[in-house]
């Protein structure tokens, strides 16, 4: 996305195939989704890194089941709330479920990592095609599935290096 363009002008634009992920969905379908990183490194490119906030409003525990070999199940609903610079907000649910797990601690940590980033992009979302709503476009996804994905998206130029640390190791 250009630096030069306006916030809104970029929010409106589509997402590259780049930045979508597929996954199985219910009878076989691809489920076409925006990795949690993603929609992150997308946000912080389009609203700046302290540009935006996110908070968690709620989190409700659906269910929690133990199976008779002692695994854990748990489900979980979460409410975020994504805020900006200038205090606009859009707020929206995630789910998360976290099965079979060995610990109570494990599933309910899974669980809500997966309710918290699914509530954040839900959220992200709402501000625009950029980050992620022109995924609920049939035309678009029928259309973006066909075209191929650049062979690697560029890193950052230029990369982050702790040189201090670095050099305190090897003088050891």
């Amino acid at each position: 996305m250009s630096d030069q363009l306006p916030t809104g002008s970029k929010l409106d634009q589509c997402l590259g195939p780049e930045w979508i992920s597929q996954r199985a969905g219910p009878g076989g379908a691809k489920v076409m989704y925006i990795q949690g990183k993603s929609a992150i490194n997308l946000a912080n490119e389009i609203f700046g890194y302290d540009g935006w906030s996110s908070e968690v409003r709620d989190s409700m525990v659906e269910f929690v089941d133990e199976s008779e070999s002692g695994r854990f199940t748990v489900a979980v609903v979460t409410t975020v709330r994504i805020t900006l610079k200038d205090k606009n907000y859009h707020e929206d649910v995630g789910y998360g479920i976290a099965e079979n797990c060995k610990s109570k601690a494990a599933a309910f940590g899974r669980a809500r990592k997966e309710a918290s980033t699914d509530a954040m992009k839900r959220a992200l979302r709402l501000f625009g095609n950029a980050l992620g709503n022109c995924l609920y476009d049939t035309n678009y996804t029928k259309n973006v599935g066909n075209m191929s994905r650049p062979a690697q998206i560029p890193l950052p130029q230029p990369l982050f290096h702790i040189l201090s640390q670095q050099r305190y190791k090897n003088s050891l």
